[in-house]
């Protein structure tokens, strides 16, 4: 959360998701708030102008809005919109600085790291629903209880449940119980989760986890109301056409993969706009903004617009009130960093950022072929990463917009080491000798053999919406070093199944961060996260050793160290390649005001901004 982003390096393509550095997150230091502690004294039933209107899109489908269930940027960005978590991520603030949402202030943590007590804020109110019986729906504690054992619960199968799972006291073994008896009880009590009174959370965890504040600002971890889910759900346990929360916007229309319309809440407490910056860019955002009762729009109006050239005209036609440019069109727009004199004298402005995201290889480490750690598998794996050269692909496939990737953690993530270099080079000359060393040889069609003689192939697979161009590269690099290529389309939802199936032999993820830690891009291969987030379904004794040793560091020295021993054993075994991390190019409208890139999706623009067009104009 957001989140995962599963791509087939559809990454190169525009996003609405933004994601950068971050600090320390510390329990003094008490900031600029958000929401209703902006104010000293909170707003409530602030009712947005339903005249104005944004107009923006997404560049993939939805997949629907329960926060347990989804884990694709569009959907999140929905979810985001319309439930809470209890923290959130300052607007302005760079590095990036963690401030309470729903709750009345950062964690209160024990003196051994291990027990987190939470205040909530009274007066927060559910929207308006039929499933409350004309009653105002307070968020409680017991919300949030509710809501994270939904994420515990094996019989939802969340994607998201990595996030806390085997993290709280007492919670495998609830878990466990609820497998062999075919029952999730929610009333079941166990240490790891405590509610003493209606405003206070107590969560306690096995081993320290550093980390834990920022998953409690990432969407899964959202409250949602029980009856409303139970009123809703499908037949898995998904509420997914009728999310109903306490955030800023409701969802007022759905046409599944064209266009999802919000509306303000008219019940939401709303906040007054009072973020702080010392960066001199933001002086016009913080001149219009300061001061403005939030939110000031009354309507997100969201189109599915793959195309990027259907987006960009438009934009052009001011249909949409700002664009994330892909990479083929930024030499068009923009030169030297800025935007050229024709879109400024239009009174168009430009907000870039790099991404938090990684895009990397990944081969399937259980697979026959390309999986395991003897030293002729890893051979074969180094031997495809040396074919492949990352400066040539960002060339050639985003116009260089992008920086090549050594470490599974990208720039401006908490570990991300700008020194950090491969052991692996490019070089075709090199794999191919190596391939000669472990036996894979060279047959009379001029395509090498398995060491056992068997035919040598590799599988790349995509989603159906995967770019043809990304495939073609893989073939040409891998008919370099003589080994036949195979590019496979799968739906979209049919891949993510196979990924976690550990199915699939080789492809490209791309994985934006949930939070701003390497922890986060780490995880991805951590042996026990196989079938959930290790797509790769990597399992490396020493690797996982390390990483259960890092969670139960803060950040510092002693965890960078192991952040570096773990990237450089993925490295050793080659079981997954880097390849890039993306910039962000965002033209915006001269009718929007405070409009700022956020490195984390979760920050959400038209919560944060105002525009000065108005339907009824």
């Amino acid at each position: 959360m957001k989140t995962e982003l599963n791509l087939t390096l559809n990454w190169l393509k525009p996003k609405q998701q933004k994601q950068k550095a971050f600090t320390r997150i510390k329990k003094q230091g008490l900031a600029c708030i958000l929401f209703a502690c902006l104010n000293t004294i909170p707003l409530h039933s602030y009712a947005a102008d339903p005249n104005k209107v944004i107009h923006t899109y997404f560049s993939g489908a939805e997949t629907g809005f329960d926060p347990v269930a989804t884990n694709d940027i569009p959907s999140s960005q929905i979810n985001d919109s319309i439930f809470e978590t209890l923290y959130a991520y300052d607007y302005l603030a760079r590095p990036l600085k963690l401030i309470p949402l729903t709750a009345v202030d950062l964690p209160q943590i024990s003196a051994d790291g291990l027990t987190y007590t939470i205040k909530i804020k009274p007066g927060i109110y559910f929207s308006n629903d039929p499933v409350f019986k004309g009653k105002k729906r307070e968020l409680t504690s017991y919300d949030y209880a509710y809501s994270l054992k939904r994420l515990l619960d094996p019989q939802l199968h969340s994607p998201n449940s990595w996030l806390i799972e085997g993290k709280l006291v007492g919670s495998q073994e609830f878990v466990d119980k609820s497998k062999k008896t075919g029952t999730f009880d929610y009333n079941t009590k166990f240490p790891g989760i405590e509610t003493p009174d209606r405003y206070t959370l107590i969560l306690r965890l096995n081993e320290k986890d550093y980390n834990l504040a920022m998953i409690l600002a990432h969407g899964p971890t959202a409250a949602v109301a029980k009856e409303a889910i139970e009123k809703y759900k499908n037949s898995v346990g998904y509420a997914m056409a009728n999310p109903v929360g306490t955030g800023p916007y409701l969802l007022s229309k759905w046409v599944r993969a064209s266009r999802i319309v919000l509306t303000a809440n008219p019940d939401y407490r709303g906040y007054t706009w009072n973020f702080k910056s010392k960066d001199f860019n933001d002086r016009k955002i913080i001149a219009e903004m300061t001061g403005k009762k939030m939110p000031q729009i009354g309507v997100v109006d969201i189109q599915i617009i793959g195309e990027a050239q259907s987006q960009w005209l438009a934009f052009k036609q001011k249909q949409l009130d700002w664009i994330s440019l892909p990479a083929n069109m930024v030499g068009d727009v923009i030169e030297h960093g800025e935007l050229k004199p024709e879109y400024k004298q239009a009174g168009m402005t430009l907000s870039s950022i790099t991404d938090l995201i990684a895009a990397y290889a990944f081969w399937n480490m259980k697979d026959p072929v390309v999986g395991g750690l003897t030293k002729d598998k890893i051979a074969l794996r180094k031997a495809i990463m040396m074919s492949f050269s990352k400066e040539k692909y960002l060339n050639v496939l985003s116009n260089g917009v992008g920086i090549p990737l050594n470490s599974a953690i990208p720039p401006n993530i908490v570990g991300y080491d700008p020194n950090y270099q491969s052991t692996t080079p490019y070089s075709v000359r090199g794999a191919n000798l190596l391939l000669d060393k472990y036996n894979y040889k060279v047959g009379a069609d001029g395509y090498r053999t398995l060491p056992n003689g068997k035919p040598l192939t590799i599988t790349y697979t995509t989603a159906t919406s995967g770019n043809s161009a990304v495939s073609d590269f893989w073939q040409r690099s891998l008919k370099a070093i003589h080994i036949k290529f195979v590019n496979k389309t799968m739906q979209f939802p049919d891949y993510l199944k196979a990924q976690k199936q550990c199915t699939l032999q080789m492809g490209i993820q791309g994985w934006v961060a949930d939070y701003p830690d390497g922890d986060n891009f780490l995880q991805l291969f951590y042996g026990p996260n196989t079938y959930a987030s290790n797509f790769g379904c990597t399992a490396i004794p020493e690797f996982d050793k390390l990483y259960a040793q890092s969670k139960a560091m803060p950040a510092g020295p002693e965890r960078q160290a192991l952040y570096l021993k773990m990237m450089r054993i993925l490295d050793v075994y080659a079981a997954i390649m880097p390849i890039s991390t993306p910039y962000e190019n965002t033209v915006i409208q001269p009718y929007i005001q405070g409009y700022k890139s956020h490195p984390m999706s979760s920050v959400i623009p038209w919560i944060y901004i105002d525009t000065t067009k108005t339907t009824n104009k």
